[in-house]
């Protein structure tokens, strides 16, 4: 690990003046000269690596009560951006009216890691490819801009059918923001420029010709929290996560969905896929080929098979469309099956 200086900010504008100031002296390999650190259980992760290698970071624990909230109301949830994934994986209002949340937050990691971990952080941990986690490999466009991806010709089996460029196919590793993806979250945001808003779903770019620039972000910009609006689907909801071991492994694929159904037939879904793209995917025309229909086996077969009409392997990840395609249409008929 480099030399680094170490801030502990009060508050999100103090951490934001910080951030700005450190990054006005000089910026490391094109990004800024200071990271932000919550939990760390990616930051200091990569720091080690020499994959990240920030001059100053900033911790935000001591902003902690006042981004530190879980509050649901009847207009939705609340969630701050330094809640503990392991506090929000098991509160009670969440368990029962956000069960995807719940889930997706329970089959992440281990239990250490998720009783350190936030859920800003959780959503802004970046790519497992072994091409980016290894400083050994040179030609990686997300940590050298510009190098090339050794990912598109090499070991790609557990890279993106969605959303990549020819310039980088890593595939998001996450599982809590396919939920909020899902459910139709937005997110907080504060910076040097002041507060603003977006809808979580565009947070994450794809990766273009500018894979190192991951999301919407602004620079300095931090998550302060986000919110999850109420509605008749988030009860039944579910989340499925495929993966090559039972536990503290990533996803080959997932599948995050909330369903309101008018008896029978399909009155809304969400549908949003993990493990299988360059960021959180939402389904929209399988979702839309549900719409008004029972949930049975053809029809969601269908919608597995729109789901992933446009999915565009490689040498070793083809497998993942069959067994997308299963994890969905498992996914829906389990959450067709839910009591609400």
């Amino acid at each position: 690990m480099r030399p680094f200086t170490y801030d502990r900010a009060a508050t999100a504008q103090s951490a934001a003046k910080a951030f700005g100031a450190a990054s006005a002296m000089a910026p490391v390999q094109g990004r800024g000269s200071a990271e932000y650190l919550a939990g760390g259980t990616t930051l200091l992760d990569l720091m080690k690596l020499d994959v990240m290698q920030p001059s100053k970071v900033i911790d935000l624990t001591g902003m902690g009560p006042a981004h530190s909230g879980i509050v649901a109301s009847e207009r939705g949830l609340y969630l701050g951006s330094l809640v503990k994934m392991s506090a929000a994986a098991d509160h009670p209002d969440i368990l029962k009216t956000y069960p995807v949340i719940a889930q997706s937050l329970q089959l992440a990691a281990s239990a250490q890691l998720r009783n350190m971990a936030t859920l800003g952080g959780n959503v802004l941990q970046r790519t497992r490819c072994v091409y980016f986690r290894d400083t050994g490999w040179t030609a990686c466009n997300k940590r050298q801009p510009g190098s090339g991806c050794a990912a598109l010709d090499g070991s790609n089996r557990q890279h993106a059918l969605f959303g990549g460029s020819n310039d980088c196919i890593a595939t998001y590793p996450g599982d809590f923001a396919q939920a909020l993806v899902a459910l139709d979250a937005t997110v907080d945001l504060i910076g040097v420029s002041g507060s603003r808003s977006l809808p979580f779903a565009s947070l994450h770019r794809r990766p273009g010709p500018t894979p190192h620039i991951e999301t919407a972000l602004l620079p300095g910009e931090m998550i302060t929290g986000f919110h999850v609006p109420s509605g008749p689907w988030t009860k039944r909801s579910v989340y499925l996560k495929i993966r090559d071991r039972q536990s503290y492994e990533f996803a080959l694929a997932s599948a995050a969905i909330a369903l309101d159904m008018d008896g029978a037939a399909v009155r809304t879904v969400h549908i949003a896929l993990g493990g299988v793209a360059t960021v959180p995917w939402r389904a929209t025309e399988a979702e839309a080929s549900l719409i008004g229909k029972p949930l049975d086996e053809a029809s969601t077969r269908n919608a597995a098979r729109i789901a992933f009409s446009g999915a565009v392997p490689r040498h070793h990840n083809a497998f993942k469309i069959a067994l997308g395609q299963a994890t969905l249409v498992r996914a829906l008929l389990h959450a067709g099956q839910l009591e609400t």
